[in-house]
């Protein structure tokens, strides 16, 4: 029989276990006798993960409070003032746990790092005097804080007031964690209980070995997460952790975005099934909202209890856990989590106060204005159309290469140039164009390198960018909403200038690249170009075919600021000095129109 709405099995079955076993009256001498229950404990892991350098409710691109459809805030300043308000609350110790990816994704983080970088002027870096006002527990570094090297990273770590874990980040010079692996924290629980020891064992995620390496070759090596978790939570627990929890930035799909050459960049759940020993796993770097998820682990049987609070600041993770003090151990009774919003919360006002003068700076100078554009230019249609926009960042990657390779053994190679529709609400307004708006065009660090590829594999590389396209029946109604993968992020609808091609779309996955040539005349197979393309795709971000080469040019400039830098010197934007039609959709053979 089906149980009514809302009533759990686990419920059903206690209610009848508590019905079978009635009560008895008891005289108060046989309940004088009768042995107390043992009291009970509670504590609280308060979980953040994916925050990207937001500390303020700012969205820098706008130049506005940050607002989207759902009214979600973001940024540490609300995750603070969410963060006391549980404190005030909690009956109990809480412990406050950050899974990683903090130092970039906002103007703001990367003003610290390129225009004025903490590692020359010494100043302490936004994300760290914003979360030592929260105080956090640890933090464990996420894949983006390898961005901008080593050496700002180990300078943001020292202005930390708590750890940063990286357990499976290994030295290549020493062969032991290049980071501390874990931390065993030492909570009190109340005036008449033990102490509690929790320990804490962060996991970072070895994609970091290809999307940074430029900056982790030959330094880091990031080993299996599975594995680095099987070594150090016994190794905790002997060392006397009561509790084990898993700070682990990696999430619980069990897939990956690159290839098999690596270990898996998202089993967060694979760890809770495989390694016996863990009660819970705050997750992220899927930026995903898992307000709660049991994985029954194998050997044991027990049940680990995962969670993941979305991004940006947006979610709280709210981890519970009731103990009691059983023949001198701590024992879990019950674990439960949930995510809460940060927008029900006014933003913590110490947290603003540290924070104001760097942000202020930063707001400034993302409105400095670059150039005008004769026309508004935008990138909401260029997941399936070629715009004049994509055709700018092509155009500044074109020219930066050509000009780097004069008059080297590659000047006679034809230049091609790879983009994507990083952000579709990117806009270059009719006007003044500004830092912001560039930024908001190309709101990665990603630095410009080259490759050669022949004609075949150029083909292939595209077959690859249009498998993301629906299939289209001859008599299907044309939806531009519903004509690319909506589960597939933006960027990964990459374009090529510099050859024209047709990717037809009523044709199956790997036959869609029906027409792909250089004025009028078809490539060869055993063609050979030079391939201006950002540092993450090149280095395998995505696992897109024959990319993976040594560089031809590889000069380590951010794409970001180069686009700035061409605006500058032009002074003008004008879609008639780089927009050139070269590339459609089509239906068996016949153009799409949108």
């Amino acid at each position: 029989m089906p149980l009514p709405t809302g009533v759990s099995r686990r419920s059903v079955i206690a209610a009848s276990a508590a019905a079978t076993a009635a009560p008895l009256v008891l005289s108060e001498a046989a309940q004088a006798g009768r042995p107390k229950p043992p009291e009970s404990y509670r504590l609280t892991v308060l979980g953040t993960s994916d925050t990207h350098g937001n500390v303020y409710n700012w969205d820098y691109y706008k130049d506005a409070e940050y607002d989207d459809s759902a009214h979600n805030d973001v940024g540490v300043a609300k995750l603070a003032a969410l963060v006391n308000k549980l404190r005030a609350e909690a009956t109990g110790p809480v412990l406050v746990l950050d899974a990683g990816d903090t130092i970039q994704g906002t103007p703001l983080a990367t003003y610290y790092a390129k225009q004025e970088p903490i590692t020359s002027t010494g100043e302490k870096h936004p994300m760290a005097r914003a979360m030592n006002v929260l105080n956090y527990d640890a933090v464990t570094l996420g894949n983006h804080e390898f961005n901008y090297g080593l050496p700002l990273l180990n300078l943001w770590i020292r202005q930390l007031g708590f750890p940063a874990l990286a357990a499976n980040a290994i030295s290549v010079k020493t062969g032991k964690p290049a980071f501390t692996p874990y931390v065993i924290k030492k909570v009190s629980v109340g005036r008449h209980g033990p102490a509690l020891r929790v320990g804490i064992l962060g996991l970072t995620n070895p994609g970091s070995a290809i999307w940074d390496r430029a900056n982790v070759e030959g330094k880091l090596e990031f080993t299996d997460m599975i594995a680095s978790a099987a070594k150090w939570v016994p190794i905790m627990r002997a060392r006397g952790a009561d509790i084990v929890l898993i700070s682990a930035h990696g999430g619980d799909s069990g897939t990956s975005s690159y290839g098999p050459e690596l270990p898996n960049e998202n089993p967060t759940a694979l760890i809770a099934e495989q390694v016996p020993g863990i009660d819970a796993i705050l997750f992220g770097h899927a930026h995903r909202e898992v307000p709660e998820r049991f994985v029954v682990n194998l050997k044991t049987g027990e049940e680990v209890l995962l969670s993941e609070p979305s991004r940006w600041g947006q979610r709280l993770t709210k981890m519970d856990f009731d103990l009691v003090r059983e023949k001198g151990r701590w024992k879990i009774t019950t674990k439960a989590a949930t995510t809460l919003n940060t927008n029900t919360v006014e933003a913590d006002p110490k947290v603003l106060a540290v924070v104001r003068k760097q942000h202020e700076k930063t707001v400034a100078y993302v409105n400095q204005v670059v150039a005008t554009s004769t026309e508004t230019l935008s990138a909401a249609t260029s997941r399936y159309q070629d715009t004049p926009i994509l055709d700018y960042i092509n155009k500044v990657q074109t020219d930066t290469v050509t000009a780097a390779l004069a008059g080297t053994e590659y000047a006679s190679l034809p230049v091609l140039s790879i983009a994507a529709p990083f952000s579709r609400t990117a806009v270059f307004p009719q006007g003044e164009v500004k830092i912001k708006d560039v930024a908001g065009l190309y709101i990665y660090d990603n630095t410009l390198e080259a490759v050669v590829l022949t004609g075949a594999e150029v083909k292939a590389y595209l077959e690859y960018s249009a498998k993301y396209f629906v299939t289209l029946a001859p008599d299907a109604p044309v939806n531009p909403e519903t004509i690319s993968d909506p589960a597939v992020p933006d960027y990964n609808y990459d374009v090529f200038s510099g050859v024209d091609y047709d990717v037809d779309i009523a044709q199956p996955v790997g036959s869609r690249i029906t027409r792909l040539q250089i004025g009028g005349v078809d490539v060869a197979p055993d063609a050979r170009f030079v391939v201006a393309v950002n540092n993450y795709r090149r280095s395998g971000g995505g696992s897109f075919p024959g990319i993976v080469k040594t560089q031809v040019y590889n000069a380590q400039q951010e794409i970001r600021q180069l686009l700035i830098d061409w605006a500058q010197a032009k002074g003008q934007i004008d879609p008639a000095d780089f927009f050139v039609k070269n590339w459609q959709l089509v239906r068996a053979g016949v153009p799409i129109t949108f």
